[in-house]
Parts: C-alpha cells; sequence; structure tokens
C-alpha cells in the first residue's frame, strides 16, 4: 500500500511535466519514505504506525487533487471528487474494522449471513479503494494528456465501467 501510494504521489506531482523529465529528488525521497516505514513497521510491528504513514500519503494525493480540481482543471472535480471520496470511504471502513473487529465478529454470529456480508469491512475496504485507486488513476491519465494537448474523454464501457479515450493533437 505504501509503496502503491507512493507511485500515486509521484505521478501526481509529476503529471505537469514535460515528456522524459524525471524529478529525482522526489523520486529519492519516497523511496527512501518507503524504506523507512517499511524497516520501522518490521522492527515495531505497530499496525497504528503503518495506518498514519498511509494516511500521510493519501493526505498528500487529496491536497495535490483538490490543487489541481481547484486551480487548474475545474471541470476535472467530479471525477477528481468521486475517486478521492470512494477511496476515503474505503479508508475508513477499514479504521470501522480495525478498531470494531471484535465487536463486528460478534454481531455476524448473531445476523443472517446476507447481513454478515454486508460488515465484512476489510473486504469493502479493498474494493473501495480498488475501485477510488482506478477512478484516481484516470484522473491522473486525465490530467497528464490533458498538460500533454491530448484530447482525453471519459468513455463508460457497457454503459457504466469509465474508460479514459484520447487522440494526440493533430498537426496541420
Amino acid at each position: 500500500m505504501i509503496y502503491s501510494c507512493c507511485i500515486f504521489v509521484y505521478c501526481m506531482f509529476e503529471c505537469f511535466k514535460s515528456k522524459n523529465s524525471v524529478n529525482y529528488h522526489l523520486l529519492f525521497a519516497l523511496v527512501l519514505f518507503s524504506l523507512i516505514v517499511t524497516t520501522v513497521y518490521l522492527k515495531v510491528k505497530e499496525p497504528i504506525f503503518h495506518q498514519v504513514m498511509y494516511g500521510m500519503l493519501v493526505f498528500t494525493l487529496v491536497l495535490r487533487s483538490i490543487y489541481i480540481v481547484t486551480w487548474v482543471y475545474p471541470w476535472l472535480r467530479g471525477l477528481g471528487y468521486t475517486s478521492l471520496g470512494v477511496f476515503l470511504f474505503g479508508f475508513l471502513l477499514w479504521n470501522i474494522d480495525n478498531i470494531f473487529c471484535v465487536s463486528l465478529r460478534n454481531f455476524r454470529k448473531k445476523v443472517p449471513p446476507i447481513i454478515g456480508v454486508t460488515t465484512q469491512f476489510h473486504a469493502w475496504w479493498h474494493i473501495l479503494t480498488g475501485l477510488g485507486s482506478y477512478l484516481h488513476i484516470l484522473f491522473s491519465l486525465y490530467t497528464r494528456t490533458l498538460y500533454l494537448r491530448y484530447r482525453p474523454k471519459v468513455k463508460f464501457l457497457f454503459g457504466i465501467w469509465p474508460v479514459i479515450m484520447f487522440e494526440p493533437l493533430r498537426n496541420h
């Protein structure tokens, strides 16, 4: 989670750079951050530490995305806020599951299985953060291709699944 989120952070901070440019300082900082978090977590084995470090990365993504949809591409608010909202809702459910795990297990034993399934917040965490991450990748791709003067468009496969389609700018 830490490593993939660092990739998201890098992409969101580098989306307004020219082609073939690499920000070695940011790359080094994110790799170092990931290695430090991994080392500390393996030594202390404290889930709260991992959650706080992951939360910091997500918070960084939220701030950068809000900046983009507020000041650079305001027409991307729907996609940007949807991706962040779905992701953060999954993050919230994950934390609820961590805090109330024993209570939720006891609750599931007392209710019909169909209701118990819906309270599997850790599973919902994976589903929602996966969907939120996918939408955020679309947001990042849209932002980057728009900056590179391509013409991105959000299309829906089968009327429900969003994808980015784009064409290179025609030279006349």
